[in-house]
């Protein structure tokens, strides 16, 4: 297949999943959408918690020394909040949904979640490192596998959370396209340049992010999620320095 079909497949199944979700959603009643949100929460932190345990590798641990794998993670989150804090990046990206509601979504219609779902959904299908390690092998040309992986799993899970969220959900197909889109043209022009400590940082780093995903679904803790995303280009550039002194 062509270089970008694995994102383009993405983007497929999310918008398919989403429209079915929406024709399915509407047959159930609110106590049940409200249990299958809280169902995807859990999910998601599974997911999480699958992240950081093999995150936290023995590839890790000697890339950048067992004691300091830990150090490395945390310090990423510290920095990528505190910047994505100081940028507001949530309060921005909610913004930008509610600009996309009031521009398509008519008054009556149940546009109080457009909002909840286009975030949540983008963040589920952004966050992961399949979003990232499948593009950049997508672009590097050594196929679309992983990306196709994801895609069936997004567009299982954008059924889920259109029956819950509605129309909000099929907005994320922006994001997945720009985001995915662009680690493909990194893979495409500069290569293949994560070792496998960094990648174990970036995974271990993204599935504590799920995690507060997972708890902001569940109703447990209302966590500003995006703040968070930052700690993703920080983790693989902070186990690189930190491996050039172990």
């Amino acid at each position: 297949m062509f270089i970008g079909a694995g994102t383009a497949i993405n983007v497929v199944l999310v918008l398919a999943g989403a429209l079915l979700g929406m024709a399915l959603g509407s047959k159930f009643p609110h106590r049940t959408r409200d249990l299958v949100t809280q169902l995807l929460g859990l999910f998601t932190l599974v997911l999480g918690g699958r992240a950081v345990a093999s995150g936290f590798s023995s590839v890790l641990d000697e890339y950048v020394g067992t004691d300091a794998a830990l150090l490395v993670v945390l310090a990423a989150l510290l920095v990528g909040t505190i910047l994505g804090s100081g940028l507001n990046l949530e309060q921005r990206l909610e913004n930008v949904a509610t600009r996309v509601r009031d521009r398509f979504i008519h008054e009556g219609d149940s546009s109080s979640t457009f909002v909840e779902g286009a975030v949540t959904s983008t963040l589920v299908f952004c966050v992961g490192p399949l979003a990232i390690l499948g593009s950049l092998n997508d672009g590097l040309g050594l196929g679309s596998e992983q990306l196709i992986v994801k895609s069936v799993m997004d567009g299982f899970a954008a059924i889920a959370f259109a029956a819950s969220f509605g129309i909000g959900v099929a907005a994320s197909i922006v994001p997945i396209a720009i985001y995915q889109g662009a680690w493909t043209l990194v893979g495409l022009f500069i290569g293949d340049f994560l070792s496998s400590g960094q990648i174990d940082a970036l995974n271990a780093t993204g599935g504590v992010v799920l995690l507060g995903l997972g708890f902001r679904l569940i109703g447990a803790k209302q966590v500003a999620v995006v703040n968070l995303l930052p700690a993703l280009l920080f983790a693989p550039v902070l186990a690189y320095a930190v491996s050039t002194f172990h």
